[in-house]
């Protein structure tokens, strides 16, 4: 998962592909990036546009969103 994070997100991450999106607002995150069942959260750093914080690891059941345990909605 790490090494598709960073493929995944090291060149232009606000770039909306086939496994990232951008979120409707959310009290989660602004972006979405989808490795398989997992679901990496992230923003991009407002003063360091080459740095991504990743907020959140979820695992996709169905349409169920599981986060350290809790099932969100988004």
């Amino acid at each position: 998962m790490l090494d598709a994070v960073k493929v995944q997100l090291r060149y232009e991450p606000l770039r909306e592909t086939r496994n990232r999106k951008q979120l409707r607002p959310n009290p989660l995150a602004p972006w979405e990036l989808r490795v398989g069942s997992l679901r990496v959260f992230y923003e991009v750093d407002a003063l360091e546009p080459d740095f991504v914080n990743v907020l959140a690891i979820g695992i996709k059941r169905g349409n169920l969103l599981i986060v350290a345990g809790k099932e969100i909605h988004i």
